[in-house]
């Protein structure tokens, strides 16, 4: 499972930079996520620097959690390897990100309804079996009765505003791209 970088800032932030937590950040991930963060962040099988720094929740198919006001709920999605979908409930309102996914049911059964659904749109062609074209995000919004589609994890071979384009070829309703730094209300 490829880690990335973000956590590794986080986990040195947490535990050596001038930030005193108040308890272990959570983190929710793959099963097994705490022993491959062990051998990443740490260079050992000792997860107890990894646990210092976060509170760490194996996931799996329909795990439900609550943070906050937040209800989260996850589906397995199909990936090549264990990879999550995640609905964010709140307030009668809901997002779904769909992580990185080839189509499956799951997520469309996850969006179902959705006020807002965050899809990747990475691949080209037919996807490759592990990601969503951007075509393929509008097809997933369009079955799940998404009120709304955006893009995000736009692969190098498309423009933002191009993979919103051809997304909305396919979905009927609106279709925006997640631009670093802005603010989208659900």
């Amino acid at each position: 499972m490829p880690i990335t970088a973000d956590l590794l800032t986080a986990y040195y932030g947490a535990l050596y930079a001038d930030v005193t937590l108040t308890a272990p950040i959570p983190l929710y991930g793959p099963p097994g996520i705490a022993d491959r963060l062990a051998g990443f962040l740490t260079n050992t099988s000792t997860r107890s620097p990894i646990e210092s720094a976060f509170a760490v929740t194996e996931l799996y198919d329909k795990h439900e959690a609550t943070v906050g006001a937040v209800q989260l709920t996850t589906r397995a999605v199909e990936h090549g390897m264990a990879a999550f979908a995640v609905r964010m409930s709140s307030g009668g309102r809901s997002l779904v990100y769909s992580g990185d996914t080839a189509p499956c049911d799951n997520l469309t059964a996850l969006a179902a309804d959705c006020d807002v659904l965050l899809c990747e749109a990475d691949a080209i062609g037919d996807g490759g079996g592990v990601h969503h074209t951007a075509e393929q995000a509008g097809d997933t919004a369009a079955a799940s009765r998404s009120n709304r589609l955006i893009v995000t994890h736009v692969g190098r071979a498309l423009s933002p505003a191009d993979a919103a384009r051809r997304a909305a070829t396919r979905f009927g309703g609106q279709v925006e791209y997640a631009a670093p730094g802005a603010t989208y209300v659900v």
